[in-house]
């Protein structure tokens, strides 16, 4: 089962696998994963880059100084680019159903990184993952530089109660914000899996980091993971890197 076998890194985790994701290496633009279409829903991200060239009197002046070793130059210092245009957190429908009671349920993607540690302890509980304190999970979240999310939100018919919102899926992410980032903590309500949301979480998380200019991706899983992660571009251990780790000799 997906939320069983994937894995962090612990003590007691056995020997995990790195696996990297590079959009630059032996990924053609019309891989399966990454389409030129986005999917419905999901707005293609776009940064405005702009080329500020030095004014030509600023090196003339640079110039001039030498020649004539003068002590002191004002020169106009260059143009400061503009920040690039913020990326915004996504959010939207993956798809709906009617259950058999009649209620509409409603599966949402966010990359918006709104999770209730308490919820998150509760879904970690349904999977079997041994418990963390609430202070360390909510620090991770907090450092995180993606958090995607999973919500199932039902809908009654003919009811005024307001729906009921459950967190079924979550997986995030940890970056230096500029080349590198490492997936963490990939899990899926068991009521849940069997649908492909797992594939789909993944799939999204990766899409959301490409878009943020994030090309090197890599996470840790053991060995009942590896095709799962092959079928979404992984490659284990690529050109014969290995991953290395150092754990407290309690």
């Amino acid at each position: 089962m997906l939320a069983h076998n994937l894995v962090v890194p612990s003590s007691s985790s056995s020997s995990p696998c790195t696996f990297t994701f590079d959009r630059h290496r032996r990924h053609p633009p019309n891989h399966p994963l990454f389409p030129d279409a986005s999917p419905s829903g999901l707005a293609r991200a776009s940064r405005r880059f702009k080329v500020f060239p030095l004014k030509t009197s600023f090196w003339e002046t640079i110039r001039s100084g030498f020649l004539k070793d003068s002590a002191t130059q004002i020169v106009d210092p260059p143009t400061v680019p503009e920040e690039d245009e913020e990326i915004l957190p996504q959010e939207f429908l993956l798809f709906e159903k009617t259950l058999t009671d009649g209620s509409l349920e409603q599966i949402i993607f966010s990359s918006g990184g709104d999770v209730d540690v308490y919820d998150l302890q509760a879904l970690c509980d349904k999977v079997g993952w041994p418990r963390r304190p609430l202070s360390k999970l909510a620090a991770a979240l907090k450092n995180s530089y993606i958090v995607a999310t999973l919500h199932s939100v039902r809908n009654s018919p003919g009811s005024d109660e307001s729906a009921q919102t459950k967190l079924i899926g979550m997986a995030r992410a940890t970056s230096d914000h500029a080349f590198n980032a490492t997936i963490w903590d990939v899990l899926v309500d068991p009521s849940y899996q069997g649908q492909g949301l797992g594939k789909t979480l993944v799939e999204n998380l990766i899409r959301t980091l490409l878009q943020r200019d994030i090309g090197n991706i890599s996470l840790f899983a053991d060995s009942k993971v590896v095709e799962f992660y092959r079928n979404l571009g992984f490659e284990a251990d690529p050109e014969g890197i290995k991953g290395m780790f150092w754990y407290p000799k309690y």
